[in-house]
């Protein structure tokens, strides 16, 4: 299935109360030339994931859920880096479901907010506390955050 998502930086904590929340935890079992394999948690569930980056904002993207024995092995013991974790809230705005990451531990402080769309051309309405789009910006992919945090980025130092 092909995926069009676009990421922006949230900007306030205003979004819509009562969203739905999922609690994450996230680790990368492979990163290469823009396609990734992913082991991931939502809440009880256990998922393995595969992305293969088209351009900016699309790629394929291919998730299964797997046993939670198993998952819980690769993200303890098999992916190279402290999972990411992050609690994610599903917000409801203008008919699309935005999806907004709340990042803990080596990436606290970063609030992202990502939409999929129905095509590359739709016309978006951006809600009140989004901010700038960092669809372009690699740093921000999650599989960029997992190798190289949030919190060790020369303007987050100290933060």
């Amino acid at each position: 299935m092909i995926e069009i998502e676009r990421k922006f930086l949230v900007v306030s904590d205003r979004w819509p109360s009562g969203s739905k929340k999922i609690e994450m935890r996230q680790g990368y079992l492979a990163d290469q030339n823009g396609l990734v394999c992913r082991v991931r948690q939502k809440n009880d569930d256990y998922y393995l994931s595969i992305k293969a980056r088209i351009d900016t904002i699309s790629s394929y993207d291919y998730e299964y859920i797997i046993p939670a024995a198993d998952a819980v092995t690769m993200l303890d013991n098999i992916c190279t880096a402290t999972p990411i974790s992050k609690t994610r809230h599903e917000v409801e705005h203008k008919g699309l479901v935005w999806e907004i990451d709340e990042f803990h531990a080596l990436n606290k402080g970063l609030i992202v907010a990502e939409i999929e769309l129905p095509h590359a051309d739709y016309t978006l309405e951006l809600p009140e506390w989004v901010g700038s789009e960092v669809s372009s910006d690699s740093r921000y992919r999650n599989s960029s955050l997992y190798r190289s945090p949030w919190s060790t980025w020369p303007e987050n130092a100290g933060s």
